[in-house]
């Protein structure tokens, strides 16, 4: 497999930009997942690489070899780019072993070409090469869609939000079968989607993009306990945001309602006033419900079940702000209750804006 770079890429539409200046790696056998909100140029930046939209600027490179800039557009089926949409894409008057060799040389496709060994590799049976594709589910028609992705052994594979559609037990099914292809394969692969549980559980490495601009690309544990901006903080997952101040005489520590608190990156001596961030699983019930131990006290507002694990909705006694957590189902407290919290492990401290 291969590795990409894009440098400094732009695209715009009818004058509107879509993607500023952005700047990627994606090492040999690497997962990236490309995740933003609804609009942020996901799909577009997705099309600029597979060759299926010109860039404006910038450029792109295909294992040093440069497939868009300026002077540059190598298409699409010349880029060696296995393509995954959304909705597979499967064509319906075709068998799933005619649809795996579709984009293959004729010899190939009349050989049905390692149709076997790419359905074994996406966790489907040999039977199933025969069987029309509506008569598959969800599911097993994006596996067999990954299988048509990798036939012609591709030097990359491009991803489009391929779980998108599929009910909830289903994703996780369908997209554990996909990361496991992906691996045994080394594929190096870009995955797009809006789902933070899928890119943080998946990618390798998490790259955000956000109003058509990467902010932050890292490991998914650093996009999750350390994003770079607050707002990022509340897209990537549930968070906790409250008031607080640099200790004055140590800067890796924050003041707060939750008392003095270690941060993940020291601040400036000019950042005195800041908002924290706190992931709500790190804050813990550290008293027997009685208003006792060393945490800050608060009273549950309202709980809410969902059997694993419950959110619990609190409100200290010494501030007046609202704060929700997660805490296991079997023990969460009761409307009312009067408790002592905790935090448990690093925040993250961003400057006043």
């Amino acid at each position: 497999m291969s590795e990409l770079r894009v440098t400094s890429l732009t695209k715009s539409f009818d004058g509107q930009p879509v993607l500023h200046g952005v700047d990627l790696s994606v090492e040999r056998g690497t997962l990236l997942a490309l995740l933003g909100p609804s609009g942020s140029g996901k799909t577009t930046l997705l099309r600029v690489l597979c060759g299926f939209e010109r860039a404006d600027g910038g450029t792109v490179e295909i294992d040093g070899v440069r497939v868009a800039g300026p002077g540059v557009h190598v298409p699409s089926e010349a880029r060696r780019i296995g393509y995954v949409p959304q909705e597979g894409a499967l064509f319906p008057h075709l068998s799933v072993a005619d649809n795996i060799v579709f984009g293959l040389p004729r010899q190939q496709r009349r050989a049905r070409y390692r149709v076997d060994e790419l359905l074994a590799l996406v966790g489907l049976p040999a039977a199933y090469g025969d069987r029309p594709p509506q008569a598959l589910s969800g599911g097993q028609q994006q596996r067999v869609a990954l299988a048509r992705a990798l036939a012609p052994s591709p030097s990359l594979v491009m991803l489009d939000e391929p779980f998108s559609s599929l009910d909830a037990a289903l994703r996780i099914e369908t997209r554990e079968a996909v990361a496991n292809a992906l691996a045994a394969t080394g594929a190096t692969a870009v995955l797009v989607t809006h789902d933070q549980a899928e890119a943080l559980s998946l990618g390798h490495e998490v790259a955000v993009l956000w109003r058509g601009r990467l902010v932050q690309t890292d490991s998914p544990e650093a996009v999750y306990r350390r994003p770079v901006s607050r707002e990022l903080a509340s897209f990537v997952g549930d968070a906790v945001i409250v008031p607080g101040s640099i200790h004055r005489a140590n800067s890796k520590q924050v003041v707060c309602e939750f008392g003095t608190l270690p941060i993940a990156r020291a601040m400036t001596a000019n950042d005195i006033d800041v908002d924290v961030m706190i992931r709500p699983e790190q804050i813990r019930i550290v008293s027997d419900r009685r208003g006792e131990g060393d945490g800050v006290e608060a009273v549950v507002e309202k709980v809410v079940f969902y059997g694993h694990d419950a959110s619990v909705m609190l409100r200290s006694v010494t501030g007046a702000r609202g704060v929700q957590i997660r805490v296991a189902g079997h023990s969460h407290p009761r409307v009312g209750e009067r408790i002592s919290l905790s935090v448990e492990g690093d925040v993250v401290a961003y400057p006043k804006g």
